[in-house]
Formats: structure tokens, C-alpha cells, sequence
């Protein structure tokens, strides 16, 4: 337990500079190309793209937050690229449930987590998302450390009560 509770706190350590990094590649301001494949996505989180959407294969919604902080539905687009790979993008704010009618085109925004693109200007006369943030990454590694640390005191204590019930029971016998 207590070698779960030091993993905690290295994991703790490499999160806040996952962070960091993420907040200096949102800072940056010239476009990457997007990468076919999903790890490569991943190390350029937080960055700008560029995308031409040629084929819309499927509109969908998902849980969503606009701009202005309100919650609601971010209409999904999956569409097919001029080099044959798919993307994810998420074209703008809604209330409504109903997938939006779009057909395509140029969508500029940032590569969120789960590789998909969050577009920053909204589309199909949508309202615009808000833009990914890294500080919404999770970083709560310290309180697992914490109750790490806490099962092995709790394990200890038990045990030096055990031991002392045993040698107690040992002397009335």
C-alpha cells in the first residue's frame, strides 16, 4: 500500500507536466497538420488543426458545454478526409437533441482529448463550444496518495492490535 501511495505521488508529478506541456501547446499559435493515426493525435493535443471534412458520415450529439459555460448537446460530426482517414468534430452548441443538417467543408479548431477537433468558429448556425482546457484534466493524484498512505496506517493499526489481543490471550493462558 505504501508502494501504491509513492506510485500516486510520481503519477502526480508526471500529470502536472502533461498539464504544463498541454497549456503550452494551447499557447501556441501556428496550425499542425492533423495525423492519421490516434497516438500521434494524442501528443498534439491542444493544438490548432486545420481539416477539410469531404464526406459527412454521421452526425451525432454529445454532452457539450458552450462558450458562455452553459450545458447542452456539442453536435459530432464524423467525416471522411481528403486522405481517406476519419476525423471527429465537433461543430458547434446545441439544445436541441436533433443532429444538425451539414455537409461538410473546412473547419479550423483544437485537437481535444480523444483526438477529436473542436471547432473553433461554429458551424451550420450553431453556437460555438467552448474550447478545450487542459486544466479539466483530472490531476487528483495526491488524494489517492493519500488514501494509500491512509490503508497502510489503518493495516498497521490493525496488526499492532492483533498482536497485542494475541499476547494478552498468550498470558491468560
Amino acid at each position: 500500500m505504501i508502494g501504491l501511495g509513492i506510485w500516486q505521488l510520481d503519477r502526480k508529478d508526471e500529470k502536472e507536466a502533461l498539464i504544463a506541456q498541454a497549456e503550452r501547446s494551447l499557447a501556441a499559435r501556428d496550425e499542425v497538420i492533423l495525423p492519421s493515426n490516434a497516438e500521434a493525435r494524442e501528443e498534439l493535443l491542444y493544438r490548432r488543426t486545420r481539416v477539410e471534412c469531404a464526406t459527412v458520415q454521421s452526425l451525432t450529439t454529445v454532452a457539450g458545454t458552450s462558450l458562455r459555460g452553459e450545458k447542452g448537446l456539442a453536435q459530432r460530426a464524423t467525416c471522411l478526409l481528403a486522405d481517406g482517414t476519419t476525423a471527429r468534430v465537433d461543430i458547434g452548441f446545441s439544445r436541441r437533441p436533433e443532429p444538425v443538417d451539414w455537409d461538410g467543408g473546412s473547419v479550423a479548431g483544437t485537437i481535444a482529448p480523444g483526438g477529436r477537433i473542436v471547432a473553433t468558429e461554429p458551424l451550420a448556425g450553431l453556437e460555438p463550444l467552448a474550447a478545450p482546457d487542459p486544466r479539466d484534466l483530472p490531476n487528483n493524484h495526491l488524494a489517492y496518495a493519500g488514501q494509500w498512505f491512509f490503508f497502510a496506517l489503518t493495516a498497521l493499526v490493525i496488526y499492532i492490535l492483533a498482536l497485542r489481543r494475541r499476547s494478552t490471550r498468550a498470558r491468560a493462558d
